[in-house]
């Protein structure tokens, strides 16, 4: 997964189908739950007692993950992926050592590469007021991908609360954004909703 661009049609990769019990990852009826799932994010506490710091590791997302008790899933490369009001995100962990924590969403909106400059003045003012997520656009063919990042160097070690906050500010701030370029193009947005509802009433019927 490392090194390549998130497929811009945001289907669930096929390594995503090794989800956690329960999981709803690749139905799209799931992202209304989704939603409610992380307006909680900043509000429950699951970390318990401070702790010391530790390596950063894969598994340690994973936890964090369980323990919001969110939908995910694992791709072939072993990398940590979700989706998120229909927006594919990723946790890598990055780095020679490891150290480096990262998520990244993409925007779940088919918006045409004639309008890269004005979605990219769009993310750059988003960039300019904003502290996260950092936001970038990229043509991808004859579209555009546009995509929210957080990272951070753990390199020193990394508790766990440090990792379920990395991954609440990221996949929070990365929907504002999102939400926000909604609001720019709001066809864009309202086509891949009718999509998705599409795709989840043959889902239904099958």
């Amino acid at each position: 997964m490392r090194g390549r661009v998130l497929d811009h049609r945001v289907r669930t990769p096929p390594g995503l189908s090794r989800l956690v019990p329960g999981s709803t990852t690749s139905a799209p009826g799931a992202a209304a739950r989704q939603s409610g799932e992380i307006m909680g994010f900043f509000t429950k506490d699951v970390t318990g007692p401070q702790e010391g710091l530790a390596p950063l590791s894969r598994d340690r997302i994973t936890a964090s993950l369980d323990a919001r008790e969110l939908n995910y899933g694992i791709d072939d490369d072993g990398d940590v992926g979700g989706v998120w009001d229909g927006h594919l995100f990723y946790f890598f962990v990055l780095g020679q050592k490891g150290e480096y924590l990262q998520t990244r969403g993409r925007w779940n909106r088919v918006i045409g590469v004639e309008h890269l400059d004005e979605v990219t003045r769009v993310v750059n003012a988003w960039n300019a007021d904003r502290l996260w997520p950092k936001g970038y656009v990229r043509v991808e063919d004859d579209v555009l991908g546009v995509y929210a990042e957080h990272t951070v160097d753990y390199e020193h070690g990394v508790s766990d609360a440090q990792v379920d906050l990395h991954l609440a500010c990221a996949i929070s701030t990365s929907l504002q954004l999102f939400e926000h370029l909604d609001e720019k193009y709001p066809e864009q947005a309202a086509a891949a909703r009718a999509q998705q509802e599409a795709a989840e009433q043959e889902q239904g019927g099958a």
